[in-house]
């Protein structure tokens, strides 16, 4: 395992982290795994040098903390840096213009997920603890600068995150200027590029963090959605996976798959893609069974893609704007 500098925080972080949001399925959530594969998923990538968990409250209801601070408190003589997220007050996502930060984050309502997080990850502080989705119009209000400077005055975050809403990476560049916000997880992969025109020269420059998610577009990337996929009611990707972008998304992938060829597994590629890119200080891909992580981890420290394969990369990006299934 490669690792990779935090931004200002200085961490060393594994360079493929682990995404535990299909691990906490519950509600809206993902579903067809369950916790004995998820635990043993998430102890084999410590064992393989992974040191970055990312995760959420909504994920599972708590359910997937609970999971990560089970395993990470079983692996104490490592040092793993564990990122969760607040949720919105309002339960809705993405947030939309117009949006008070008094219904979505208010200065209590921060304050107590904070501890319940700690709690769930049975640990004392929380490394990094980031906004679950984000209007750039927020920027200057008190009650988010307020919120994090208690919490950070009291010993139970180190860091302050945001995670920006789908395709919409250049929806907090003002609130980074305010020097409060130490990293970005924003979606980047194969087909979602836009975070290298604005996004990620910022971030080089003032030294912020970046974790890219979404690797493999919730799962197109990886080959295995065709027109005939459908999911149960009760998973996300049924929400996701809609007809609208399935006919849009598919034959997108069958061109690329098409021009790969041979070179190499579809999902490999989209992977190798991301860690291409230096400003990138972690990509977390979902990993709910011992065989993704086998197959992520162990493309940690390849020799970088061919000027050729880079370029066929770029052709194929995808500039889309949200939607009302692009939660």
């Amino acid at each position: 395992m490669k690792y990779r500098r935090f931004g200002r925080l200085g961490w060393n972080v594994s360079e493929v982290g682990y995404g535990a949001w299909g691990i906490g399925a519950g509600p809206s959530g993902w579903q067809g795994g369950t916790d004995a594969e998820a635990l043993a998923a998430l102890h084999r990538a410590v064992e393989l040098g992974c040191n970055f968990i990312d995760t959420a409250w909504i994920y599972g209801r708590g359910h997937s903390e609970q999971l990560v601070g089970e395993v990470a408190s079983l692996h104490r003589e490592k040092r793993i840096y564990l990122a969760t997220k607040v949720p919105p007050k309002n339960l809705a996502w993405p947030s939309r213009r117009g949006d008070r930060i008094e219904d979505v984050f208010p200065y209590q309502h921060i304050i107590d997920y904070a501890e319940k997080s700690l709690r769930n990850l049975r640990t004392e502080r929380i490394d990094l603890f980031q906004f679950h989705v984000w209007e750039d119009d927020w920027s200057q209000t008190e009650e988010w600068q307020r919120a994090v400077e208690d919490l950070k005055r009291k010993g139970m975050i180190e860091g302050v995150g945001i995670s920006v809403n789908t395709w919409e990476p250049a929806n907090v560049l003002r609130t980074l200027d305010t020097g409060r916000i130490d990293a970005v997880q924003v979606i980047y992969n194969l087909f979602e590029q836009q975070p290298e025109d604005r996004l990620f020269p910022y971030c080089a420059t003032h030294d912020v963090a970046v974790i890219a998610r979404v690797p493999f577009d919730e799962g197109s990337l990886t080959g295995a959605i065709s027109l005939q996929t459908r999911f149960d009611e009760s998973d996300w990707r049924a929400s996701y996976f809609v007809r609208e972008n399935l006919d849009q998304c598919v034959p997108r992938v069958d061109k690329l798959r098409k021009e790969l060829g041979g070179a190499m597994p579809l999902p490999h590629y989209a992977l190798r893609f991301i860690l291409q890119n230096s400003t990138v200080s972690t990509v977390i891909p979902g990993m709910r069974r011992k065989e993704h992580v086998d197959s992520n981890l162990g493309l940690s420290g390849l020799e970088p893609l061919s000027q050729e394969l880079l370029l066929m990369a770029k052709r194929h990006r995808w500039d889309r704007t949200p939607t009302s299934w692009s939660q």
